[in-house]
């Protein structure tokens, strides 16, 4: 879940992170394609979302795959520096889609965030079937 710094967070970033970071479900290591983004939250009362504005749920096949997805040397090293028609250049598979990444977090999430909360979690076996 996300937050963002009110104070120098316009709208159209918020538009553009939430249509940015929706492209990480085409990564190799993103199950099916099952990530999905949620905003704004629907809470009621409110207050229980404490203020966050934004939720993402992955899927990843086993913890290899969620730590290839979460790789920070390829997406912090390429950074936004380089645009996804020349990640061709690099001898990794998903290269472009890191460097998408990267674009996503340094461009708009850091250091915009007011506060950021991850859970990362293996489902057992008997609810496998709904992931």
């Amino acid at each position: 879940m996300l937050r963002f710094k009110p104070e120098v967070v316009t709208q159209e970033h918020r538009d553009n992170f939430l249509r940015e970071v929706r492209l990480l479900k085409s990564l190799p290591s993103v199950k099916g394609g099952r990530l999905i983004v949620g905003s704004p939250s629907l809470t009621d009362p409110i207050e229980w979302s404490k203020g966050f504005e934004f939720a993402m749920i992955s899927y990843h096949e086993n913890l290899a795959s969620l730590r290839e997805y979460q790789a920070s040397k390829e997406h912090h090293r390429y950074g936004p520096y380089i645009q996804l028609s020349i990640s061709h250049l690099f001898d990794h598979p998903t290269a472009g889609w890191l460097t998408v990444f990267a674009s996503i977090t340094s461009t708009y999430m850091f250091p915009f965030d007011e506060d950021l909360c991850s859970f990362d979690f293996e489902v057992g076996a008997e609810d496998e079937y709904m992931c």
